[in-house]
């Protein structure tokens, strides 16, 4: 049986709502899915890139005990996740307040 590593369960928190949120019809969330997808490709490249060097290099490391050890490219899959799932979030945030704003003018 696979239990769910403390650093996926974060992930998984962080996610879970601003992703069944993003379907609200009134947010219309889902129709920059271009923009979204070319934001969270370049922070996935430019910062995920920075991260396997970093980790190369030793500068830091992932505690075996907080991670599966599932690897892409010498990062743990949680940390690769990290890249998708956080910026998702920031920017349904973002997203969200601008509709927010807009709604009490």
């Amino acid at each position: 049986m696979v239990t769910m590593s403390k650093y996926m369960t974060l992930l998984v928190i962080s996610g879970i709502f601003p992703f069944i949120l993003s379907f609200w019809p009134a947010l219309k969330f889902y129709r920059n899915w271009r923009s979204l997808l070319c934001s969270i490709f370049l922070i996935v490249v430019i910062f995920g890139s920075w991260d396997v060097f970093a980790t190369y290099r030793g500068h830091w490391y992932f505690n075996p005990r907080g991670v599966w050890g599932v690897k892409i490219i010498n990062l743990p899959i949680e940390e690769a996740l990290f890249f998708v799932v956080i910026p998702f979030c920031c920017i349904f945030t973002w997203e969200a307040i601008k509709y927010i704003k807009s709604s009490l003018k």
